[in-house]
């Protein structure tokens, strides 16, 4: 019997176990992918991590796991399959048997949400992409599509403009979500067109991506480019379909927990991008992971004899 299980190791999961670690806590970290770091792994540049302005993301996120390492923890690899509510705690049920633990921290984090167009299925990884660091080099000198209006679908077109002849950034609405200063920087690039109230109607090629149809909201007027590449920016979807049941979800699916991150099951605790709350940030998951592991820690005493 564990006194906690983290479920995740991004940002939240990682923050949680150093918190953790240091009160003396005996945890594991469980982390389904084959490499830990979350998302922040595939963000080129992070400018608003307090202290480390333009510090590249894959850097931060590795950062994050030698810490942990550091203090004598890894995560463990496995794929968690259900969580069990029990009178003495948790039963975690995974692909590599069955944990106990007294609390938990589910910090799973968030999938990338799709456009949900003709084509987008079919030519994911021949052109469609949804990480614009992972797979910007391979459209060196070309011209690609980016979609969305957020932080980062404003930092993956600066950063697709440094690579291509030319980026369209399409966005749905007349204004971008992204900040005065990142926004700038965007509208300074000569290689960058952003197309305003502009919606995906359909991604189409044959074996890889050459043209990407577009209609105006406003207008209804369709056109055609030709692109090479479309990535995908248009946010996330929280990861908490094993909490449907356990825990109370909002209509979008993601956790009800306030700043303490306890959510409606005593001794389970959210943290991250999958929690309510205004800003999904590196930095807002890192808090949430200090704050669930302390409010972990104040739990048990509560219920320890």
């Amino acid at each position: 019997m564990k006194d906690l299980i983290i479920i995740g190791a991004g940002p939240a999961g990682l923050s949680a176990a150093v918190y953790g670690l240091r009160a003396g806590m005996d945890l594991e970290i469980l982390e389904s992918n084959y490499m830990g770091g979350g998302q922040v792994l595939n963000t080129y540049e992070v400018d608003n991590y307090l202290g480390m302005p333009h510090y590249n993301g894959f850097d931060l996120g590795m950062a994050f796991q030698n810490h942990v390492a550091d203090m004598g923890k890894e995560p463990v690899s496995c794929e968690v399959t259900a969580l069990e509510k029990t009178d003495a705690g948790f039963l975690i049920h995974t692909d590599q048997g069955v944990m106990e633990s007294k609390t938990v921290i589910y910090a799973a984090g968030a999938a990338n949400r799709k456009l949900d167009v003709p084509g987008e299925e079919s030519l994911k990884g021949k052109g469609v992409s949804y990480c614009a660091t992972c797979d910007g080099a391979l459209y060196r000198g070309q011209t690609v599509a980016v979609v969305g209006g957020s932080y980062t679908a404003v930092e993956d077109a600066i950063y697709l403009a440094g690579l291509c002849e030319k980026v369209y950034l399409i966005h749905r609405r007349d204004s971008l979500r992204a900040g005065a200063v990142l926004e700038g920087r965007l509208k300074s690039l000569p290689n960058v067109e952003i197309l305003w109230n502009t919606i995906p109607v359909e991604i189409l090629g044959q074996e890889e991506v050459e043209r990407f149809r577009l209609q105006n909201k406003l207008t209804g007027e369709e056109r055609t480019l030709d692109v090479q590449g479309v990535f995908v920016a248009v946010g996330t979807v929280p990861n908490t379909q094993l909490l449907r049941g356990p825990a109370e979800l909002d209509e979008y699916g993601y956790v009800k927990a306030g700043e303490d991150c306890a959510a409606s099951v005593s001794g389970l605790f959210a943290a991250g991008d999958l929690r309510t709350k205004k800003l999904r940030q590196v930095i807002t998951a890192v808090a949430d992971g200090a704050n669930a592991a302390t409010a972990a820690w104040d739990y048990l005493q509560t219920v320890r004899p």
